[in-house]
């Protein structure tokens, strides 16, 4: 079993402030027997805020301020920042969504693939998409990193789990409006059900919840953490409200045990390479 907590909270403008949250939240997870601790993505910094003055590298102060903290605790710790992008526009404003994962010996970023040009917002004006996806190993299991619209779409959690991957972490500031909810559950499910594997999605809290000031437009978050179980049935799940610590432990046999019943993986035939 790897127990892993899912931090839901509604992360600030200010990076500073969000480190201390983080480092708060990390020690409380750890005292609770959390090997892995998840936050949402956008941690670093929420969107609404001008996010290229804050972008670092993952040498920089606040993601080296995170894998500190991971030392600190003996954790994996998994949560949303902003690199700078590789090519910048005419603006100089792009940056990279980015997952850092770090401890254990491991401090790598995943670059947002699938960007959020949906629902009336285009995160690909002012974002860089990566390319490649990201696993990561804690106590010997392997772990697939993504983030938010990345659960749309099945092929990058299925080639996680011909990875190896038995749980897919899904750091997300989902954006809130009618049948949303319903989406984002439904997704967490279907992912797991697909590839065969834990997901687990870590959401921004919702605003509304504290009478939060945040830009009308933004995806700020709606809240509902959800862990779902390989045969694609919810294991876990919070409710709105921020300052919520969802404990969970995840059966890396119980993927095995999904994948050889289902067989999606081997059966598929449609954009996959005979071999």
């Amino acid at each position: 079993m790897l127990r892993v907590a899912l931090c839901q909270l509604t992360s600030s403008a200010d990076p500073a402030e969000n480190l201390g949250t983080l480092r708060t939240r990390v020690a409380e997870a750890a005292a609770q027997g959390a090997r892995v601790v998840v936050f949402p993505e956008a941690m670093m910094a929420r969107f609404g805020t001008s996010l290229a003055p804050l972008a670092e590298p993952l040498d920089g102060p606040w993601a080296s301020g995170v894998a500190a903290i991971a030392v600190e605790h003996d954790v994996l710790v998994v949560a949303g920042m902003f690199t700078p992008a590789r090519e910048q526009g005419p603006g100089g404003d792009r940056v990279r969504n980015t997952i850092l994962a770090t401890g254990f010996g491991q401090h790598l970023g995943y670059d947002k693939i699938h960007l959020y040009d949906a629902f009336g917002f285009r995160e690909s004006d002012t974002v860089e998409g990566g390319s490649e996806p990201l696993t990561v190993e804690a106590d010997g299991t392997l772990l697939g990193v993504t983030a938010c619209y990345d659960v749309r779409f099945p092929e990058l959690f299925q080639e996680l789990a011909d990875r190896g991957a038995a749980a897919v972490l899904v750091p997300a500031s989902w954006g809130a409006g009618p049948g949303k909810r319903q989406q984002w559950e439904l997704l967490i499910r279907a992912r797991a059900l697909d590839s065969g594997s834990w997901v687990l999605g870590c959401g921004q809290a919702d605003p509304a919840e504290t009478a939060a000031d945040v830009h009308p437009k933004a995806p700020t978050g709606i809240g509902y953490s959800t862990v779902a179980e390989p045969f694609g049935e919810v294991h876990a799940q919070l409710g709105p409200a921020p300052e919520l610590l969802l404990l969970t432990d995840i059966d890396p046999e119980l993927a095995a045990n999904s994948r050889a019943a289902t067989a999606v993986l081997p059966n598929r035939r449609l954009g996959r390479t005979p071999g």
